[in-house]
């Protein structure tokens, strides 16, 4: 069976990416693997801009395999914070150590979690810190994705495609789904957040699923 790598660790983004390509990973008998099963370590992720960063991800992947790679790079854009996390979404916590000073007085007790956990605290301290209230019930807010697929390292005609998926962040977690900012990720018109949603749900509304429908289609030509 061929391999197809994608540039990621993450179990639960893995599960998403094989369940959205389903239909091309058995037409063409491939396997998707995360690249921590084959040792590669992430790149660094410079860019401003999601579709550099996939794209870089992307190369790094295939380069160190030899094998075709997928690669994204999504985060949740907050309208009260100007668009932060943004590109910064999966480092946030780990930033705001070093350019925050506000951040150390959540160190010692943030020093228990996961960077999941940590990041979504440190978003909720931080619309909390600049809204006029700190007793706010809601926040605008869209999660951003882009993804690349590149068939060799130096792949000149990459495919790159992008998603959003516009929600609210709410105060309390809700659901024991998705991964990352997903329980605080509210989409109103469904009255769900995204770590309440199924996996089939959630694939029809997100971010991702939108982008990874797109991708489907190009990877059919």
């Amino acid at each position: 069976m061929t391999r197809w790598v994608l540039a990621s660790s993450n179990a639960g983004k893995l599960r998403e990416f094989q369940h959205a390509l389903a239909p091309v990973l058995q037409k063409w008998s491939l396997e998707l693997i995360n690249q921590s099963d084959l040792g590669v370590q992430s790149p660094d992720e410079p860019f401003d801009t999601f579709e550099e960063n996939a794209l870089v991800k992307a190369r790094h992947a295939s380069r160190i395999t030899g094998l075709p790679a997928l690669a994204d790079d999504s985060g949740v854009c907050v309208k009260g914070l100007g668009g932060s996390p943004g590109v910064r979404s999966a480092r946030y916590w780990g930033d705001a150590l070093l350019e925050s000073p506000r951040a150390h007085e959540y160190e010692e007790d943030f020093r228990v979690l996961s960077v999941d956990e940590a990041n979504l605290k440190w978003l909720l301290s931080e619309i909390g810190h600049h809204q006029s209230s700190r007793e706010w019930t809601e926040s605008d807010a869209e999660y951003r994705a882009a993804i690349a697929f590149v068939r060799h390292h130096e792949d000149a005609q990459p495919i790159l495609v992008t998603g959003v998926w516009p929600g609210k962040i709410i105060p309390t977690p809700r659901g024991e789904g998705g991964f990352g900012y997903d329980p605080i990720f509210l989409d109103p018109a469904v009255g769900l957040t995204a770590a309440e949603m199924t996996v089939a749900q959630k694939q029809s509304l997100s971010h991702r699923g939108r982008a990874l429908r797109q991708l489907l289609e190009a990877l059919a030509l």
